[in-house]
């Protein structure tokens, strides 16, 4: 009786391909066949086997048959090199020379042995022996070596060159080997397309044809991309990629299947484009074979034991999809931190594949049975605690404050989540998004988003302003170390300014605060700025340094009236490349400065010029400080441009005049050597002793500067008579200086310390004044008054006439005496005693503080409110001898008389006085300013000290304590301030007017508009603060709208509103059935479709809730016209598209199964008799010890050998 075996619908499809001349018969098993079943044969008919080749029947059957004869390792190969193609062809004798010792080394190098033959027609011929790589690199060498080379190239396809180099290029090795030729590809970035090939012409043309080979194969390859749902993969892969590895083999096409963890579908082939068709068409018919076996819902592939057992048809049912019901939201709290709670389940049932699908309120379960059940029970108890516990807020902000909800480093965010508990989660700014999500415990989520709105809206009444100021200002307004942008943001603490990083180049500065105070910041800069443009013009003057002291005078004296009479800002520059350069900056029109131009023949410029411009800075600093501008070297021009004050330029163009006209017709020049510390005494005084040289020989002579190498070298330049005859003058002066000679004077003791203190500071100016010259004191305690002085001899005579002038005013020095309150001391002396040494500088005095009273009597409390004179006059009431004052107030003052009497009268003008202001008490807060800011600003800027009294004494006294020049200022800044205040008050007072409107509160949302757009331009237009009442405060009129600001703008916007509402209250509201099937269609991709209709008909269209009673029914509202109109259109829409659907339906019943069909019970499978798995001899184990299942050497069987060896 022979066997019956079972197909299921599965393996029917496996195998349903051999069966298109076949009449397939499906029955049941436990119903009577009427017929008998086909036999598998009959079924599936055997593929025709191979005819047996002449050679298989000759060799011998057996198991070791197929084994590779073992080749030899060695070989031997013969190079020809023709005559043509010799490098050395004239050599004596064969065998030697040059062409030997290559040959040696080349042995060397490779380890191949070489012989080398003369031919008859003077060729060579080399034999290479040895083992195959050996070979090759030899017969490489030879020819680079011992063959002359020719180059050629071959023109492929550019993406055709990296199958030429091959992986890690071993293909361009092996070539350049097997041809011994060197080729050369271009690199990726070069466009060429040549590749060079340099050898023989023999390699050369075998390495052609191989690249050409390469490159015609590669374009018969082609690729093709198959898009294939992911769940159909491994029914293409088959089980453990047997089935694709298969067709792999058959068709020489590469398949390259996704794995399982990579989200894609979409399956590539290579190969040539014949065989990849194949495979591509077979492919495609075995996903049309498989698209009914795998239910559409799971969409989940099977695992490789999965699909061997669809295959095997025995375990179909063994695995499980489940999901669990969760909102998206709660996912990572189900996941756990690094994913701790969920490796606790699958730690528990690793079999179990748990998927969490981003925006999907569900978790996917996928495995065994049992295990999904179990994980299926714990996920939704921890879902259930979860949504028990927590709870969540969703808030709208504009992305625009997300970063100043954030805070510095997340200050203010961290600060709200250890706050109330909760998770903060603001989108990154690239996504621009608006939504704010606060999750965590229910109460905790309430408070914060109540906070966070409060921010928000704080943050909504704030203006930002963008100021345009040149990048070049940016420095100056910030100031040193910030100070002046300190100043700036003191002045206006609740404006942020944000300036552009100086890498940027950008000259926009940001403000951003509340808009008041914005504007007046904007005001304030935008002035600031106007000032540095108006008084940003500069001008260098060189003025020689050693009269820079002159300059500035005593204690600033000088350079201090200049500023003031000119209001120009002075500045010395040490960076200047001119040595004694000074920067003034001020007006142009305060700078009376000309320009002229001097034409002098451009081969004489240099010679003007003179070594590294020695003789043109002459001219220079002797015309004070003139600028000369000679044209650039090669240029041609003859002009030279002179610019300065009027009276110097003509000066210097004189100068230059006749300089040029000495340099053309009789120019002498000579160099004359002396040491540094002369050259003031042949300078002389003001320059008298050198103007005189020059008066009486015409002769210029020329300094060295402070920036020259030789600080001995003089020049003299003029006409040869008139240079040697300065030049025995200057000689004569300088012997005269060489000349050392030692004096003395006689210097009363009592005067000594005066010239040594200091470490013998004014003996070091003596000396650097007058040339070097030494002076000796006696040692103090020798009670001597004998001074020796020693150096030139008309150095010595001028320091013994100095120290003589110096000692001169010591003896008419006095000291007088000036009595102020030691409680003013400090006061006077200044920061660091800045104020004392100015005048010690200014009036050449010394002065001496008295020390401190350690216990000073009580008497002196209730001064503490006087001023200097008052307070001397309580302390003369309680002294015994009212004519002599305190030891502790007298300041001692020492230097000639009328010097010290102006000293003193300097020293009681810095003695404060004290004034009192009367300011409104409700004032004085916003005075003292955030944190003390507005009234610090005000005593650093006048210099004063300014006292407010307490809040509890309801005084309107501001008291003010400085000096009498300051007290001036200070009250009047203090008035203007109050002015400024009262006005800020007046209009707060304005700006708060309040307007109440009723509105139907069903209007409320079109006037808040999408996304607030509507309520916010209102806001803006009309500069108020609207307000809406809170839904969820029932104490509110749910009816009235909040109006605050200006009376006018209040008015505006109500104006404004009820406009809406009057458009409102004309619209009107229509219903229209449209079939549901089309709903989706006309709303579009994420609305836009109906966006479009709703902006062009200025309609509102409402579609049916899922679950509504007439999912046909939408709703169309607007102006009559309008309405119509867009219902014509979505009517005309409908039909349009429901023709589609209809189409669509009408396809689905072809595609698909009947229903009828589809509830049959399901069938039984195809049966066959014979089957190869239902056999008796399938079900036996093979025997491990049968020599014939399982061949060894030990048991081999002899097979039949032939006479000459296997073949090979």
């Amino acid at each position: 009786m022979s066997s019956v075996a079972v197909l299921t619908q599965e393996s029917f499809a496996e195998h349903r391909s051999g069966l298109a001349q076949q009449q397939v018969k499906v029955t049941a098993l436990n119903s009577e066949e009427e017929n008998d079943p086909p036999t598998y044969k009959e079924a599936f008919p055997p593929l025709p086997e191979k005819a047996p080749c002449l050679e298989a029947a000759q060799e011998p059957a057996g198991p070791w048959s197929k084994i590779r004869p073992i080749k030899a390792s060695v070989i031997t190969q013969v190079f020809h090199v023709p005559l043509e193609e010799r490098k050395y062809k004239d050599m004596n004798q064969f065998g030697e020379g040059e062409q030997a010792k290559i040959c040696l080394d080349i042995m060397q190098k490779t380890g191949a042995h070489l012989e080398l033959s003369l031919a008859k027609d003077q060729g060579l011929s080399i034999m290479v022996s040895g083992k195959l790589e050996a070979v090759m690199k030899a017969r490489k060498e030879i020819v680079a070596r011992l063959q002359t080379q020719a180059s050629a190239t071959v023109a492929i396809p550019k993406e055709h060159h990296r199958f030429v180099i091959g992986k890690n290029g071993e293909k361009l090795q092996d070539l350049e080997l097997k041809t011994a030729t060197k080729i050369q590809i271009p690199r990726p970035d070069d466009p060429s397309n040549q590749i060079k090939i340099t050898g023989t012409k023999e390699g050369i043309e075998k390495a052609r044809h191989e690249i050409l080979l390469i490159s015609a194969e590669q374009d018969k390859r082609a690729v093709e991309r198959l898009d294939v749902e992911k769940v159909y993969h491994p029914f293409i892969a088959g089980p453990y990629n047997k089935l694709v590895s298969e067709l792999m083999q058959e068709t020489g096409t590469r398949i390259n299947i996704p794995p399982p963890s990579v989200n894609k579908t979409e399956i590539v082939f290579t190969g040539e484009k014949e065989q990849l068709a194949q495979a591509v068409a077979r492919v495609k018919k075995i996903y049309e074979e498989k698209v009914w076996m795998v239910p559409r819902a799971s969409h989940l592939p099977p695992t490789c034991s999965q699909l061997e057992e669809i295959f095997s048809v025995s375990q179909a049912n063994s695995f499980t999809v489940s999901s669990v019901s969760a909102p998206s939201w709660l996912h990572r709290f189900i996941i756990g931190k690094k994913g701790q709670n969920l490796a606790k389940i699958t730690q528990q049932m690793p079999k179990v594949h748990i998927e969490f699908t981003e925006g999907e309120d569900k978790i996917t379960l996928e495995g065994p049975t049992e295990d999904v059940n179990v994980a299926q029970e714990q996920i939704e108890v921890m879902v259930k605690d979860l949504i028990n516990r927590m709870d969540y807020a969703e808030i709208n902000v504009d992305h625009k404050f997300h970063r100043h909800l954030i805070g510095k480093n997340g200050a203010n965010i961290n600060r709200i989540k250890d706050l109330y508990k909760v998770s903060v989660r603001i989108p990154p700014d690239n996504e621009k998004s608006n939504l704010i999500r606060i999750e965590g415990d229910p109460q905790g989520v309430q408070q914060a988003k109540k906070e966070l709105l409060e921010l928000a809206s704080r943050m909504e009444n704030e203006r930002t302003k963008d100021l345009i100021i040149e990048q070049k200002f940016h420095r100056t307004i910030i100031g040193q170390k910030g100070e002046r942008i300190r100043e700036i943001r003191e002045k206006f603490p609740e404006v942020i300014i944000n300036f552009p990083d100086p890498a940027h180049k950008s000259d926009i500065v940001q403000l951003r605060g509340p808009k008041n105070e914005v504007e007046k910041c904007t005001k304030y800069m935008q002035k600031m700025v106007a000032d540095l443009v108006e008084n940003s013009f500069s001008i260098s003057v060189p003025i020689f340094k050693q009269f820079h002291k002159n300059i500035i005078g005593k204690g600033g004296a000088n350079i201090k009236k200049v500023r003031d009479l000119s209001c120009l800002h002075c500045s010395l520059c040490p960076l200047c490349k001119a040595p004694g350069n000074a920067g003034v900056r001020g007006q142009a029109e305060s700078a009376n400065i000309t320009e002229v131009e001097v034409s002098i023949p451009s081969k004489l410029h240099n010679s003007l010029i003179g070594a590294k411009g020695r003789f043109i800075r002459s001219i220079m600093e002797e015309c004070g400080g003139v600028h000369i501008h000679f044209p650039t070297e090669g240029s041609g021009s003859d002009t030279v441009t002179i610019r300065g004050p009027a009276q110097d330029v003509e000066k210097a163009k004189k100068q230059l005049l006749h300089l040029a006209e000495e340099k053309q017709t009789k120019s002498y020049t000579v160099d004359l050597r002396a040491k540094p510390e002369y050259h003031k005494f042949l300078i002389g005084k003001g320059g008298g002793n050198i103007r005189k040289v020059r008066d009486n020989t015409g002769a210029r002579i020329i300094f060295p500067t402070s920036e020259d190498k030789d600080q001995e070298l003089i020049t003299i330049m003029g006409t040869e008579e008139a240079v040697k005859e300065a030049q025995k003058e200057l000689e004569a002066l300088i012997k005269n200086l060489d000349n050392v000679v030692e004096d003395s004077m006689v210097v009363d003791p009592k005067h000594h310390r005066h010239f040594v203190i200091r470490r013998g500071q004014v003996l070091r100016e003596i000396a650097d004044e007058y040339g070097g010259v030494m002076v000796s004191f006696p040692r103090s305690g020798t009670q001597s008054d004998k001074v020796t002085l020693k150096g030139a001899k008309d150095c010595v005579e001028a320091a013994k006439k100095r120290i003589q002038e110096i000692i001169e005013d010591l003896e008419a020095q006095v000291t007088i005496e000036c009595t102020i309150p030691q409680k003013f001391h400090r006061s006077i002396m200044g920061p660091k005693g800045s104020r004392i040494q100015q005048i010690t500088r200014d009036y050449g005095v010394q002065i001496k503080f008295p020390d401190r009273e350690e216990n000073p009597a009580p008497v002196v409390e209730p001064a503490v409110q006087e001023n200097g004179e008052e307070s001397g006059e309580g302390k003369e009431g309680k002294d015994t001898d009212p004519s002599s004052p305190k030891k502790c107030d007298i300041i001692i003052i020492s230097g000639r008389r009328e010097k010290c009497e102006a000293a003193k009268e300097a020293l009681q003008a810095l003695v404060p006085v004290t004034i009192e202001v009367e300011v409104p008490f409700d004032l004085h807060r916003y005075i003292i300013g955030q944190k003390g800011s507005g009234i610090r600003k005000m005593m650093d800027e006048f210099e004063v000290n300014i006292q407010v009294p307490a809040p509890e004494l309801q005084s309107d006294i501001i008291t003010i304590t400085g000096l009498a020049t300051n007290l001036d200022r200070a009250k009047a800044g203090l008035l203007d301030r109050v002015k400024e205040l009262q006005a800020e008050q007046e209009d707060r007072a304005l700006r708060s007017f309040k307007l109440t409107v009723t509105v139907d509160p069903k209007y409320h949302p079109k006037i808040i508009g999408r996304k607030g757009a509507v309520i916010t331009q209102i806001r803006t237009e009309h500069e108020v603060n609207i307000q809406f009442p809170d839904k969820d405060d029932e104490s509110q009129a749910q009816d009235q709208i909040t109006i605050t600001g200006y009376e006018k703008n209040a008015e505006a916007a109500r104006d404004a509103i009820m406009k809406i509402v009057g458009e409102l209250e004309q619209m009107v509201s229509e219903d229209v059935t449209l079939d549901h099937r089309v709903h989706a269609r006309i709303i579009g991709a994420r609305g836009k479709a109906i966006r479009k209709i709703m902006d062009e008909f200025k309609v509102d269209i409402r579609f049916p809730q899922s679950g509504a009673p007439d999912p046909n029914c939408v709703t169309v509202t607007g102006l009559p016209e309008n309405v119509e109109e867009a219902i014509d259109h979505i009517l005309n829409l409908e039909e349009e598209y429901l023709a589609d659907v209809v189409d669509n339906e009408a396809m689905q019943v072809y595609m698909k199964p009947s229903s009828h069909e589809e509830s049959k019970a399901p069938s039984k499978g195809f049966v066959v008799r014979d089957a190869p798995w239902a056999t008796v001899n399938n079900e036996k184990a093979p025997d491990m010890s049968s020599s014939e299942d399982f061949p060894s050497f030990g048991a081999q069987v002899a097979p039949k050998t032939l006479p000459w060896g296997p073949k090979r």
